[in-house]
């Protein structure tokens, strides 16, 4: 059995996978709340109690950088061991991989069923891809072809600066740095985002869903948006596209990365037929002399957001 995980900030999903006719079946399954367990050995620990099974391979794709098989990880206060989850799983080793390291072996085993595509460019055979994926952070990745196979590099692109691209942009950075020591692209590009730029676009506009100590005003602006219920909702959604098709943008003319750029992360999904709309493929391309290049790779939206478990549960089982 496979042990396989998906560590965030919020919450840890985890399956256990069995190989059945060289493919991964995934046997049991579970979402728990990351913030009640003081380790992630806990987590694991209660989560295997409750599926009442024995592992022989484990992975799990964090958020944060892995350095020598180990993390402290971005959102929580946890040290995490390979060596130690190793230890306490009995099994010879526990491999710990990026969150966009998972996603990307995920996106490598995903069939076209698993992806949208959203602008059709001209696939480079063998060229280099690139993943980005919003949700509660922003993460990137990429992958490179070596002569006979895709190997995935982690990133931690989103914390690096953002750079405003118009006007408008450049009042949004100023008003996102009265706020924000530092104004990464994480600051934007995540959840956290959309009540941000809601603000700067229109603070007299509320709604009831903003207020409260666990209020998450993320989803409520995205389906006023795509209902077109609320005009500032609407113009935020805008924004906050072009802000991700530029970032996206960025990622690929940076790598070169022709063979396509892979949209994942709970966000995606949930705002997918803004994204298909053309508005974040035409971000992606407006770049100084890049144009031609950037509007000939193919954008697909990846469809199933358990590409970081999958990916994980694929390499703990030597198939990547």
């Amino acid at each position: 059995m496979i042990l396989a995980g998906d560590v965030g900030g919020t919450k840890c999903n985890l399956g256990v996978f069995e190989p059945r006719d060289g493919k991964l079946v995934c046997v049991t399954q579970s979402h728990l709340p990351s913030h009640k367990y003081e380790r992630l050995e806990d987590l694991v620990a209660e989560f295997l109690k409750q599926a009442n099974v024995k592992v022989t391979a484990a992975c799990f794709g964090i958020a944060g950088p892995i350095v020598e098989n180990r993390v402290r990880t971005s959102n929580l206060p946890w040290e995490i061991s390979g060596e130690s989850l190793a230890r306490m799983l009995a099994v010879p080793e526990v491999r710990l991989l990026n969150d966009l390291e998972a996603t990307c072996y995920g996106v490598l085993v995903f069939g076209p069923d698993q992806l949208e595509c959203i602008h059709e460019g001209t696939i480079g055979a063998h060229a280099t891809k690139v993943v980005i994926a919003a949700g509660t952070g922003l993460g990137q990745g990429i992958l490179f072809w070596d002569g006979r196979k895709y190997h995935p590099s982690a990133t931690e692109g989103g914390h690096a600066d953002w750079a405003p691209h118009t006007d408008q942009q450049i009042e949004l950075w100023k008003f996102l740095k009265q706020r924000n020591p530092i104004v990464s692209c994480e600051v934007l590009l995540s959840g956290r985002g959309f009540p941000e730029v809601h603000d700067f676009l229109d603070p007299s506009a509320r709604h009831p869903e903003f207020d409260g100590p666990d209020a998450d005003p993320a989803p409520v602006i995205t389906k006023n948006a795509l209902e077109k219920i609320c005009p500032v909702c609407v113009r935020t959604l805008d924004l906050w596209v072009d802000i991700y098709g530029s970032e996206a943008g960025n990622l690929a003319v940076r790598n070169v990365a022709r063979g396509g750029i892979y949209v994942a992360g709970g966000i995606a999904v949930k705002i997918l037929p803004k994204l298909k709309d053309g508005r974040f493929a035409a971000a992606v391309a407006d770049k100084e002399k890049m144009k031609e290049l950037l509007s000939a790779i193919p954008i697909y939206v990846v469809l199933n957001e358990k590409a970081p478990l999958i990916g994980a549960a694929h390499v703990a089982a030597g198939l990547v």
